[in-house]
């Protein structure tokens, strides 16, 4: 069993570690984001850190409306190559059995460039209004009033974000992903060099503070975007099969897309909003409460993109073995992908409690004492919630692997705002617990969504399989 377990995990470790390098590079961007506000002030920090959990909230629910495509591609893949030996094993009347998995393929390119562009428009007005609400949400007026200023510099950069999302999830249902990672490492070190340039206002260009890091981040954005684009055409496999003209747009792949794009952005935006309005809850115990929630959070955000990654490497393992009819390669799946994930955050979890202030020294000021002991004790608990949170995230992207996106958001409904919610609000406020019961309420929420997910997806696949087994005898 461990020599099987070791085998798969290799298996998925293929594609599973370009994607978490890939993932902890992008999350690089806002981690040097929340450095640089943080050596601005614990105000900066507070009102920039809002900021960016707005942008992430809305991000991330237009990643969640393309996510399906990296599951569409990979089928269709799998067909074709599956075609491709039926004609080599029993001559050409078979070899016409997929004659347009190319054209899908383009098809389905076309159509999520369709669809991030849409999601990316709509999400930068939405961002914008949010934002001219922060002050009836119970914020500070100073914190408001410098978080509306960077989301205006933040608003523009959804939508190559977007972009890039969907010509990624091509990469990656195509099993070409490489070229992500350096693209991702080079768009971190360009991020740091804008964010000093514009923050400081060095080469003469006017000192921008805080509004000058949303306006490198959105002109990174659009930097990633044109050199996936680049890398990609200049890839002999991916180049023919990348369409963008959106205006020839199939409208039935379009539908497909939001029918499975919908749940999973209903999906992601229901954790995220899960987080967003912990934050709002976080604010009102102060700037200090606001900042340290702010800095483990972000740790969070960090340690989370090794799930991401695992999450995303599984989905697509599911989505080829069952198209390939391999079911009980599918079944380890899910046991190989919780291992290797349980591994990494018992790791991560151990440096949490053994030196939390050295973990967030960076993000926090020397002199602020008061958020750096809210932090230490808030990572006590994070040692274990982010073991819950993987394992969720990890669920979430099986089912989308079997194609089963609405029980994701049913059951993140159930954990997150039935479950999670109602134990932070209680124990945050009528126990007493200020900021530390919001975050034993979030361990509550994850905890209950990654157990329900998981059960529902050895569920769901042994119907799957059973529905699929007598049509392969027959």
């Amino acid at each position: 069993m461990l020599t099987t377990l070791l085998r798969d995990s290799r298996t998925l470790a293929v594609l599973a570690v370009p994607l978490v390098l890939t993932q902890l590079a992008q999350v690089a961007l806002t981690t040097t984001d929340t450095v640089m506000m943080g050596l601005l002030g614990t105000e900066e920090l507070a009102a920039g850190g809002l900021a960016i959990v707005i942008f992430n909230q809305l991000r991330t629910m237009g990643v969640g409306l393309v996510t399906s495509v990296g599951n569409q591609i990979a089928a269709a893949a799998a067909r074709a190559e599956q075609a491709a030996s039926a004609a080599g094993q029993d001559g050409d009347e078979q070899g016409d059995e997929h004659p347009s998995a190319p054209g899908e393929v383009r098809g389905i390119v076309r159509a999520s460039m369709a669809l991030a562009t849409l999601a990316g428009i709509a999400g930068a007005v939405l961002m914008i209004l949010i934002g001219q609400a922060l002050p009836w949400l119970g914020q500070d007026a100073a914190v408001a009033d410098r978080a509306q200023t960077m989301l205006f510099a933040l608003a523009p950069g959804l939508l190559p974000c977007l972009w890039f999302q969907a010509i990624r999830q091509f990469t990656v249902g195509m099993q070409r992903p490489q070229a992500l990672l350096q693209i991702t490492i080079a768009s971190v070190a360009v991020n740091a060099g804008l964010n000093w340039i514009l923050i400081h206002g060095t080469f003469g260009l006017p000192r921008l503070g805080l509004t000058g890091v949303g306006i490198a981040t959105s002109t990174v954005y659009l930097l990633t975007f044109v050199a996936l684009y680049v890398s990609a055409k200049r890839d002999r496999t991916l180049a023919p099969l990348l369409a963008l003209d959106i205006r020839k747009t199939d409208a039935t792949v379009l539908k497909r897309l939001v029918r499975l794009g919908v749940p999973i952005a209903a999906t992601y935006g229901s954790e995220a909003g899960f987080f967003s309005l912990t934050a709002l809850m976080a604010g009102s115990f102060g700037s200090a409460a606001l900042a340290a929630h702010t800095a483990v959070n972000q740790l969070v955000y960090i340690v989370f993109q090794v799930a991401v990654g695992l999450s995303h490497a599984a989905s697509i393992n599911v989505s080829r073995e069952l198209a390939l009819g391999r079911h009980q390669d599918a079944r380890r799946i899910k046991n190989t992908a919780l291992a290797c994930a349980a591994v990494v955050m018992a790791v991560v979890g151990i440096a949490y409690l053994a030196v939390p202030r050295l973990i967030l020294a960076p993000f926090l000021e020397s002199g602020s004492e008061q958020a750096l002991t809210i932090g230490a004790h808030l990572l006590i608990v994070t040692a274990f919630l982010q073991f819950f949170d993987c394992a969720q995230n990890i669920g979430v992207g099986l089912l989308r692997g079997l194609d089963d996106t609405k029980s994701g958001f049913r059951i993140t409904l159930i954990g997150y705002w039935a479950v999670g919610l109602p134990a932070a609000w209680l124990l945050a406020y009528p126990l007493g617990l200020d900021i530390l019961g919001i975050w034993l309420g979030l361990l509550t929420g994850l905890a209950t969504t990654a157990i329900l997910l998981l059960r529902r997806y050895s569920a769901s696949l042994a119907t799957h399989i059973a529905t699929l087994e007598p049509a392969a005898v027959s």
